[in-house]
């Protein structure tokens, strides 16, 4: 066993949860080694379960952190524990993403547009079919996850809709099934270098957001909730 392994294991991975941020209630701090094996390890996962899918291997995981198999065990106790994580950091990342471009943009638009191509680099849209068969998705850290999200998203599209430029028939549920579908991998080997028009087309997706509206929309805006009840 390396000594980082051991460090690792010196803390109680039943109370280490400090990678997600916000979404998360205080727990006792993890040491400065085992956080960092920790966030390694998400983010390895978060990178393995894009391109393998949920039966990524575990070794696979453990190699890209830069750990041993029995250091990524101490931390998680299966699969599904490491996938709730990965789910957590993810959610955690994209409404920080939000925050920050809505306080650092001056142009309230400008902070959507921001937002929308630095979310879709947590590849949303791959992990999504994870989520109704790994993880249980009334967790009490993936609701507060979830609120904190919609609440930093729907701030971004506020102050752009109260500006005066985005349209307003449309809520959170509108920009998230669009983020969705524009990271989600296509079927088949044919379409593997599908990542380089992503932005391409995210910025034609946004030009359609902006006032006046070219069309108008059917149906209702969707929100988060609406697309809980139809996962």
């Amino acid at each position: 066993m390396t000594t980082t392994d051991s460090a690792a294991g010196a803390v109680d991975t039943t109370t280490a949860t400090a990678t997600v941020g916000h979404a998360q209630p205080a727990h006792p701090r993890l040491r400065a080694d085992a956080l960092r094996n920790r966030e390694r390890i998400i983010a390895a996962a978060r990178e393995t379960l894009v391109e393998f899918g949920a039966e990524a291997p575990l070794d696979e995981i453990a190699r890209r952190a830069g750990v041993g198999n029995a250091t990524l065990y101490r931390h998680f106790a299966d699969r599904r524990e490491l996938i709730h994580h990965v789910t957590l950091s993810v959610m955690a990342r994209t409404a920080d993403r939000a925050e920050s471009a809505l306080a650092e943009e001056s142009d309230a638009f400008q902070a959507l547009r921001r937002f929308v191509h630095a979310a879709v680099e947590e590849r949303i849209g791959a992990l999504c079919p994870l989520l109704s068969d790994s993880i249980d998705l009334s967790h009490p850290d993936l609701l507060a996850a979830s609120e904190r999200l919609e609440v930093a998203i729907e701030a971004v599209m506020r102050a752009a809709r109260d500006s005066g430029q985005l349209r307003t028939d449309i809520a959170v549920g509108d920009l998230m099934v669009a983020l969705t579908q524009l990271t989600r991998p296509l079927p088949g080997s044919g379409c593997t270098d599908f990542d380089k028009f992503v932005h391409r087309h995210l910025q034609l997706f946004l030009d359609g957001l902006m006032t006046p509206a070219r069309s108008e929309l059917p149906g209702s805006a969707a929100t988060l909730e609406d697309l809980r009840h139809h996962a």
